[in-house]
């Protein structure tokens, strides 16, 4: 598998299908109710991958990291920075996670196996920064960079989240389901039950999810956006997704 994956990524600072951010994600019919997730694979080591991989842990998953290259040259930085993880090969962590969390740096999406992550339920956690990205010409003809990323991986179910809350926060912010003020993190995708297993990601990981709707509401998930900018519970951020998603008026 190809990952284009470094050793540390940009940082990433936080500084989705019917309606906007009216229920929680996950509230099917008991039939329909995803599977149970066991294990996260997580492409990136850095400091958001990191991050990650040690609130996944405290949540009780099995967690694997890969990046590019053979697992021995990230296996120093995950023991100590994620102890518990099991560094990997991308191809293995693609294979044997439940869902697989992009958080390399957007530059290197191209970089990606599509064949690899078939099928997969695949966390879009990056975000664009054009002083580091560059120009990237597909994102010229793509609504948002989760699209870009769908668009390349036409075969995962990809679903935006992750990406609008800080690395240094993830592990800080967290609160148990029912908490007041608990922190809210949006769930945007095209494939809803792709959306409800990753809704019961972030719910485990001690957010709120928030279902966004479709892939092309991550827009409103993206950096410059108020969303992005700020802390929001779910009442608030159910208002600024609605608000996202109401048609402008002249």
């Amino acid at each position: 598998m190809r990952v284009g994956v470094e050793g540390h990524e940009v940082r990433q600072e936080l500084g989705a299908g019917d309606r906007v951010g009216v229920r929680p994600v996950g509230d099917a019919e008991e039939d329909d109710r995803p599977r149970p997730v066991s294990t996260i694979g997580i492409l990136g080591a850095g400091r958001v991958g990191t991050a990650l991989a040690r609130q996944a842990l405290r949540a009780g998953y099995r967690v694997l990291v890969a990046a590019s290259g053979e697992p021995a040259a990230i296996g120093l930085i995950v023991e100590v920075m994620a102890s518990g993880a099991v560094a990997v090969h991308a191809a293995d962590a693609a294979r044997q996670a439940d869902v697989v969390v992009l958080s390399v740096p957007l530059r290197k999406y191209a970089t990606l196996d599509p064949a690899a992550l078939a099928g997969k339920v695949v966390v879009d956690a990056m975000n664009y920064w054009p002083e580091t990205d560059g120009p990237l010409p597909d994102l010229e003809a793509a609504p948002s960079s989760s699209e870009m990323v769908q668009a390349f991986l036409p075969g995962a179910r990809v679903v935006k989240t992750l990406n609008h809350i800080g690395y240094h926060e993830l592990e800080t912010h967290g609160a148990p389901a029912g908490a007041p003020g608990r922190r809210a993190l949006a769930v945007a995708g095209d494939d809803e039950g792709a959306r409800a297993v990753v809704g019961d990601l972030v719910e485990k990981l001690g957010y709120d999810a928030v279902d966004a709707g479709p892939l092309a509401a991550g827009a409103a998930l993206e950096p410059g956006t108020e969303i992005f900018a700020g802390r929001h519970d779910r009442p608030a951020l159910e208002r600024l997704l609605a608000l996202a998603a109401a048609p402008a008026t002249a």
